[in-house]
């Protein structure tokens, strides 16, 4: 394998410009279409084979080797979030309520410059690259599934699969991932509460769909500690309450949008059930009604065993043994399960957090920001990955 560790420096101003960039013009899922214009000329600069428009924003770059019946695939996803970035830095999102809370930007911008180089190189692949920009990964139904449907993993057909998060869970420079389920599958899910309105003074007049609500929330851990096996991972969360527009009225109807994470479909098959038992009958003993709309979303994560030794002895190449990590399972959600699904791979963090300066936020934090210096360490990866998977 060349040694490109030097080159992939000189890069370095590049590749942390291309992310600041993209961090000051954020854009939510399937609407990234600045991101998008960008990374389409930035590949069709450096003569790639370039696709557009495919799950709406999608772009992809393919880069043609030696032998073109084997095809790996580098994914990046480069949606934003709803959230107003706090952050007082010079490249702060300008686009108000929205902001790249969890990295993608950086994503972006490490495949764009691995696309750089390794076109630098092209001559030394023995297969080729398709390089998969994919929008809406934090939106369900995200763009993965809808860019598999729309053929890309065909035309060439694709042989393995790789792609990579930045995460302040883990020092900077380390690599963590583990073999089998790594992250958890994501579902979606609503209450409609109806109850009946009134003043807010004369409570005994109305069915109060609030303290239905109230009711509901904490009633619904119970699936969790009492109707699930304790060593199994389930999480059921509320992330949004609404209802009522003044102090001193009793609304109409409530409504809750929540989130169940699991490591087994086989588990968030009964889930459903389970909430709708505890809300129907919970909304009865208060006068009022309750409905559920239920999403089975994102499937868990699986890295497949030959796909993370690959990334195991890629990863002791670029950062050394003694910086891997065995990751813990995350019961985040992430669509990259859908390529995982269909062709071998692995996918990992990339560690970005630097204490001293005050880079540890979580992701989807308003004060979210890692430490750039790893932008080429993940440039790095893509290129040895691609020059190394069909090294067999």
């Amino acid at each position: 394998m060349p040694d490109l560790k030097e080159e992939i420096e000189l890069f370095t101003d590049e590749v942390i410009s291309i992310r600041r960039n993209v961090h000051m013009n954020p854009e939510i899922g399937f609407q990234e279409f600045k991101t998008s214009s960008l990374i389409k000329d930035y590949l069709n600069e450096i003569g790639l084979e370039v696709h557009s428009n495919i799950a709406k924003t999608g772009v992809v770059g393919i880069l043609h080797g030696k032998d073109p019946s084997r095809t790996v695939l580098l994914r990046a996803d480069m949606d934003a979030l709803p959230i107003e970035e706090l952050n007082e830095i010079s490249y702060k999102s300008r686009n108000p309520g929205v902001m790249h809370a969890c990295g993608h930007d950086g994503h972006v911008a490490m495949l764009l410059v691995a696309a750089k180089v390794l076109a630098r190189h092209r001559d030394k692949l023995k297969g080729n690259v398709k390089f998969v920009f994919q929008p809406s990964e934090e939106r369900d139904p995200g763009g993965a599934i809808e860019m598999i449907e729309e053929g890309v993993l065909e035309k060439p057909h694709v042989d393995y699969a790789f792609g990579m998060h930045l995460g302040n869970m883990f020092e900077k420079g380390s690599i963590a991932l583990k073999e089998g389920v790594f992250m958890a599958e994501a579902d979606s899910f609503k209450i409609n509460i109806d109850g009946n309105g009134g003043h807010a003074a004369y409570p005994h007049l109305s069915v109060d769909p609030i303290v239905i609500a109230s009711n509901i929330v904490l009633s619904l851990q119970t699936v969790v500690s009492r109707e699930i096996n304790p060593i199994e991972p389930v999480v059921v969360t509320v992330g949004k309450i609404s209802s009522g527009d003044a102090f001193n009225v009793i609304p109409e109807r409530a409504e809750l949008l929540g989130t169940v994470r699991t490591l087994d479909r086989k588990i968030s098959e009964v889930i459903p059930g389970k909430i709708e038992r505890i809300i129907k009958n919970i909304a009865s003993a208060y006068r009022g009604s309750a409905e559920l709309e239920y999403k089975f979303g994102y499937p868990p994560l699986i890295n497949q065993a030959e796909g993370t030794k690959f990334v195991k002895r890629i990863a002791e190449l670029i950062v050394g043994k003694e910086h891997i990590l065995e990751a813990p399972i995350s019961m985040g959600g992430e669509d990259m399960a859908y390529f995982l699904q269909k062709v071998p791979g692995a996918f990992f963090w990339l560690g970005s957090m630097n204490k001293e300066r005050g880079l540890d936020k979580p992701l989807h934090s308003q004060y979210f920001d890692f430490d750039e210096s790893v932008l080429p360490i993940g440039v790095e990866f893509h290129v040895k990955a691609a020059l190394e998977i069909f090294n067999k």
